[in-house]
């Protein structure tokens, strides 16, 4: 037999685990899109995402390619399909990462030059506006799942005491998750000041 406290617990954990889930989900996306943007170091993040016209259709780089990065400053890249090099040289030189690639047979090469001091600077600014849209989109669903729980409490499915209770909860769950947020911002914006 199902007792009504479990019911109503169950409510409240089923509330605040997709909200939980969703500030998680948002916050592996915001790792992911920073790992794109470009540092003084080779990385395959860097480029996995570039769209290639591949067989008529607009594919990512990774799922037509090798990438890797055996140097500190270099790129390699080894089309799976030789025929496609022409395709993924004009795709990197049409993104917006400011790379040139240099190839020598099948295989593709992209030398990572050291960031100007200004490019650097405008490199933090944007992952800043990044983190901060996180941050906002942190905070709307925290506003969400307070107004489930406020709906919760408006149809007497909880009491008073447990709203506040799941309230202080979610309060907890979106700290935890900002400072992740700021985490990763931080971790970056040091990744772009190296020089």
């Amino acid at each position: 037999m199902v007792r009504w406290y479990q019911v109503i617990e169950e409510m409240i954990s089923d509330t605040l685990r997709n909200a939980e889930e969703k500030m998680r989900i948002s916050l592996g996306g915001l790792k992911k899109e920073l790992s794109t943007v470009r540092t003084g170091r080779a990385a395959p993040a860097l480029v996995e995402h570039i769209k290639v016209e591949y067989a008529g259709v607009p594919t990512p780089l990774n799922q037509i390619a090798g990438i890797s990065a055996p140097e500190a400053r270099m790129l390699v890249i080894q089309p799976w399909d030789k025929s496609g090099v022409h395709n993924i040289e004009k795709a990197i030189l049409q993104s917006d990462l400011g790379l040139n690639p240099s190839t020598s047979g099948d295989i593709i090469r992209i030398n990572i030059p050291q960031l100007s001091e200004e490019r650097r600077q405008e490199l933090i600014k944007a992952v800043r506006r990044r983190v901060e849209e996180r941050r906002i989109a942190a905070r709307n669903l925290r506003h969400e799942a307070m107004n489930e729980l406020k709906g919760l409490e408006k149809d007497k499915e909880i009491s008073q005491d447990e709203h506040k209770r799941a309230l202080h909860q979610l309060q907890q769950l979106t700290d935890l998750i900002m400072v992740g947020i700021e985490q990763i911002g931080q971790d970056k914006e040091v990744e772009l000041k190296e020089v």
